[in-house]
Order: C-alpha cells, then structure tokens, then sequence
C-alpha cells in the first residue's frame, strides 16, 4: 500500500485514537508546526479541512522578505527577524526558494540617495544573510534592468536583493517532510469540535470530507493554525473568545511576461492606498499586486472586490510603457491576510504583521498573525507552548537547519518525456503533464481536480482559461488513479471549470475607484 495514499493515511488515523499534538489548519504556519512538532519526536496529527495551501498560503506575492516597507515604518525588529528566516530558506530550501533582484525607481536625486541609505540598512540588518548589496541605478540603468518601465522623468534607481518561492509548492514540500518525520498529515478532513473536559482542552472531533466518517480523538495539546479562521476555532474551545484578528484581502493579477520583460522586479514604493506594489517575473508571467481592503466576512474563495482589479491596472499604467488591460489578464487570485488587530482602530495597512502565540484558558494553543516568511519561528513559538500546555520537558527546535524536502510533480520541474494534456500544447510550463497529474495523486496528496490544477501545478494562477480547458484531461487521468465513478469525475470538471470562471475578470469587478485600506 502506497504509505502517502489515501487509504493508508485514514487506516493511520483509525488505528491511533491518542496523539501528542493535533494540528489544526494546513497552511504555512500549521505546517510549520506539523514539521517541528514531528522533528521534536512528538506524535504528532494535522487536519486540512481543504487542501493543503487552499487559502491564504497559495494566495501571496510569492515572496520570501524582509518587508522593506516595514523597513520604512522602522520596525526594525520584525525585518531583521524576517532576513534571518530569509537565510535559513535559502540554505534549507534551494529547489523552491531563489534570489530574486528589486528595483526601485526615483522621480529625483535626492529620492534616489534616501532610497539608497534605506536599502543599504536593509542589507546590514540582513548580516551574514545578505545575498547581495544594494547598487545605485542612474537612468540608462534604470532602464537596461527594466526595459518595459515607462522610465521619463525618473531619476535612476535603486537595485535590491530579496527572495521568490512558489508558495503552494512549499507548502506541499512542507507537508512531504512532516510525513517523512513521522507525522501524520490529512487534507480534506475537517475539525468539527473540540473536546473541552473539566475545563482543559484534551482532544478533537474530524471529519473525513471523501468519506464522511468522523473520528474523536485524544490529545496532548491542540494547536490552533487556521489563519484567518483562528478566532471561529478560537470559539469552540470558548465562545466567549474575543476576535484577535481583522482580515484584509489583497488580490493579485497575472499577465504574460512581455509587459515587464526582464528577469528583475518592480516595486512602487508608494500607491494611491499607501502600499507598496510589486511587479515581479513568476513562472514566465507577471505577478502585479497587491491590495489592502479591509473585509469582515471570510469566504473560502475570496474574489477581488469592486475596484480592486482597476486600481491595480490603474496604477501599472504609470509604470508600464505597454499597460496591460482587463482582457490582457490571464488569472486574478484574492487573499485574506490574518492581521493582529490589538486596538480594534486604523486602517488594515497599520495592523501588525508580527504573530501572536496564545494559551487559552482551556489549555488551546492559537498562534495567529505573520506572514509567509517568518512560517519557521511561528511554529517554533507554537510548539515551545504545546510543550508547555502537555507537561512535556522542552525539546529544542532542529528547523532552523532542517532541510525541507522538494514536492512531487512541481510547477517549476521540466517533464521533457511526460505526455502533454492538451495536443498540440508544451508538455511543461503553465500545466502538468500526464505524469505528473499522477504523481501528484500518488506522492503529494492530491484528492480533486483543483488540488492538481490549483496547487501541485499552478496552472489555476497561471492562466485560468488554460486551465479550465485541461480539466477533463486531468479529471480523466485521476478517475484512473482513484477509482472515480463517470459522476464524479464529471462533477469534478464542472466544479473546476466554474472556479476557473471566478480568476478571470468580469465586467461587474472593473469599477471607477480604488479600495481603501
């Protein structure tokens, strides 16, 4: 029995009413936890009510940074801890993270030399983690690194080092290492409940979502890292938790490459909302983002709100020589920022960045907040307090070291021999190929046809018409490998091509004005 099928992972879970530490929620942070409560030696469950990455963790600039607007606001502290975990994912994961070049454009000299004094503390607060020093562009450099940029009037510029990753790529070679540690990792099983006796928190209830059995298990301690969600899981430990969090949802749009051509990036330092945005190369297209609007629902498939898809090419226009327009946009994606929210005033843009580990009174551990980069140590403080909460001798943390193992099937690996979904398509580049659809099912967890297209290949992100068109293709190769009946699979492609429908702009998303923060 393949040990990472389906099958053999429920029959794991059935066979082990007790565990150290359950894991709630699949993204970064709780992956994060699942690989260092597993390297500790703990025994160790994560449940995914989606699939791994689903939410906010497939959905981010695709960057590993210090934040160099932080870096503006001097929170000093938070950057510098961001550039040491930078370091510790280039050296721990150099498959899936690689240095990436910034420029940042300057309308005068003078802007140009503060930019300079800026950049160049970023570099000393990175230390012996900086990849390369900032340099001073002047006009024809500016220009020779971003030849798309519509460059009058600007004064040169400023070049930077920081870092790109595929996020649900990491996510899933998370999800790899965790199992490789000995835990025990379940997308589409959802928490249901958790068990609160004699006031302490001692166990869950889970739902498989493929075949609807329940399971109630024991535990140690419960870590709550379920993002955005963590205040409703929060509240059924306690229902009278008060919210920690306020969400803000940034979107993302994807055109092809030749509107910023290049291998460098752009940051804007500073847009109509007071952030800044990124053009930024990724997998042969162009990342453009992101936005701040904040919102008080938490849809599980978050779509850009009015405005927000013209804002962003509204301000790409200043920028871009050849601006790119509503029908030039190949995906759209939304996502829904946790963000501490200590005063419950100010726009989202002011919110904390920083994580929060809490201990309820009830014995459940919450760490809430941060962001992609700054994954490692969030699960390292949120493990130290699972220890703490199950009466375990603490056990120090190997992660700051801990290689992470490649994920199967990637969007980045060249399939030469693989078999191309769609005739007359390239075999690798925005879709999969053959062998890797079954790879994904067979090595790296994927149950739907979303999970292959979505997030063990971004084709979803890439090109949301492409991807559609290619659903049949992968729905029929994964009823092979799955023993899907004519209906689900039919099911499967009529759920994807909808989803696929919600990334590509609509006329009722283009609106006259910009999102606020």
């Amino acid at each position: 029995m393949n040990p990472l099928g389906r099958d053999a992972l429920v029959a794991r879970l059935s066979a082990t009413p007790a565990w150290d530490v359950v894991i709630v929620g699949g993204g970064a942070t709780g992956l994060g936890c699942a690989v260092d409560a597993a390297a500790r030696g703990h025994s160790v469950l994560l449940v995914e009510a989606r699939d791994f990455a689903a939410g906010t963790s497939s959905r981010s600039t695709k960057l590993i940074h210090g934040g160099v607007r932080y870096l503006a606001q001097g929170r000093l502290g938070l950057v510098r801890e961001a550039l040491i975990e930078r370091a510790h994912l280039l050296r721990n994961a150099p498959a899936l993270v690689r240095p990436l070049r910034f420029v940042v454009p300057a309308r005068s000299r003078c802007e140009r030399a503060m930019l300079g004094l800026g950049l160049g503390l970023y570099d000393r607060l990175a230390g012996a983690g900086r990849i390369e020093s900032s340099v001073t562009l002047d006009p024809a450099g500016l220009q020779a690194a971003l030849p798309g940029l519509c460059d009058e009037g600007l004064a040169g510029g400023v070049a930077y080092w920081d870092a790109q990753f595929d996020d649900a790529g990491l996510a899933l070679a998370l999800a790899r290492s965790a199992s490789r540690l000995g835990a025990l990792v379940l997308n589409h099983c959802a928490l249901v409940g958790v068990v609160v006796e004699a006031g302490r928190v001692c166990g869950v209830r889970v739902r498989d979502a493929e075949s609807g059995r329940e399971w109630a298990l024991r535990a140690r301690s419960v870590v709550n890292a379920s993002g955005v969600w963590s205040d409703a899981v929060r509240a059924l430990a306690d229902p009278g938790a008060v919210p920690r969090l306020r969400p803000s949802q940034g979107i993302h749009l994807v055109v092809d490459g030749d509107f910023l051509p290049g291998g460098d990036a752009l940051l804007v330092p500073r847009t109509a909302d007071g952030r800044v945005l990124f053009m930024i190369p990724w997998l042969g297209k162009l990342l453009i983002g992101t936005t701040d609007t904040a919102r008080s629902d938490l849809p599980a498939e978050p779509e850009p709100l009015a405005g927000e898809l013209e804002f962003l090419l509204t301000t790409a226009a200043q920028w871009l020589r050849r601006p790119p327009a509503p029908a030039d946009v190949r995906s759209m994606f939304a996502g829904l920022r946790p963000l501490l929210d200590g005063e419950g005033t100010g726009t989202t843009r002011r919110l904390s960045r920083e994580h929060r580990v809490e201990v309820s009174v009830h014995g459940l551990v919450s760490v809430m907040g941060g962001k992609w980069t700054t994954y490692r140590c969030m699960a390292e403080d949120a493990i130290d307090a699972a220890e703490s909460v199950a009466g375990f001798a603490r056990r120090p943390s190997p992660t700051a070291t801990l290689r992470v193992d490649d994920p199967a099937g990637g969007a980045d690996e060249v399939d030469p021999g693989g078999a191309p979904l769609l005739p007359g398509l390239p075999c690798w580049g925005v879709l999969p190929t053959a062998r890797q659809v079954r790879r994904a099912v067979g090595e790296a967890f994927a149950l739907t046809v979303e999970d292959v297209l979505a997030r063990r290949s971004r084709a979803l992100f890439l090109d949301a018409a492409l991807a559609a068109a290619a659903a049949p293709a992968v729905a029929h190769i994964m009823a092979h490998e799955l023993g899907w009946s004519s209906a689900r699979e039919a099911a499967e492609v009529a759920a994807f091509v909808a989803l696929a429908g919600r990334y590509r702009p609509r006329s009722e998303t283009v609106a006259t004005s910009p999102p606020s923060g």
